[in-house]
């Protein structure tokens, strides 16, 4: 089965009642391309990593734009070892976009529900959210709580990362449900 549109995407955001509004422009793969056409696009912006180990487990991780960590760290603070990140076939078999599209809207396209979201809590703050639609020629925008109630429905309830307070200590902690935290 072909991996679903941006087009695909945006009916299922309108069958849900999500409000969302789209801009096309030139085709971006890094976050300093973004940076460099958004012009003053408001709202958050992200980074979006599609990692694994070597058993095999994914993860599509979502933060600020402006967050770096190391793989090593990150792997420690999910309990896991060895991250990379997933080759172009890989991205495309189980999210159904090429490098420079990844987006948490990808999950659309992970049936199995074999791939992990993690998002970086600070984004619940920020309101809009600005991914691309499945398509790097294209910025969609969304509230926050549009965010957690698609994926939620995709069968993809997100894990949430304090970026500042747990990948800072380097302490090995679990990554836990928003619920969860205090």
């Amino acid at each position: 089965m072909p991996p679903l549109s941006a087009e695909d995407l945006f009916d299922e955001l309108d069958a849900m009642g999500i409000d969302h509004s789209t801009i096309d422009h030139p085709p971006l793969y890094t976050v300093e391309q973004s940076k460099q056409l958004r012009g003053d696009l408001p709202g958050a912006h992200s980074k979006n990593l599609f990692l694994r180990n070597k058993k095999g487990q994914m993860w599509l991780v979502t933060c600020l734009e402006h967050r770096q960590f190391s793989l090593k760290s990150f792997g420690r603070h999910l309990g896991s070892r060895n991250l990379s990140f997933c080759s172009p076939q890989r991205l495309m078999q189980h999210l159904g976009v090429v490098p420079g599209a990844v987006t948490p809207f990808a999950v659309i396209n992970d049936v199995d529900s074999v791939v992990q979201v993690v998002l970086d809590v600070a984004l619940l703050d920020i309101n809009p959210l600005n991914f691309h639609p499945l398509d790097n020629s294209k910025t969609t925008a969304i509230a926050p709580d549009d965010l957690i109630k698609f994926l939620e429905a995709r069968n993809h309830s997100p894990q949430f990362v304090n970026f500042e307070k747990d990948l800072l200590n380097h302490e090995q902690q679990p990554v836990r449900k928003l619920k969860e935290q205090s």
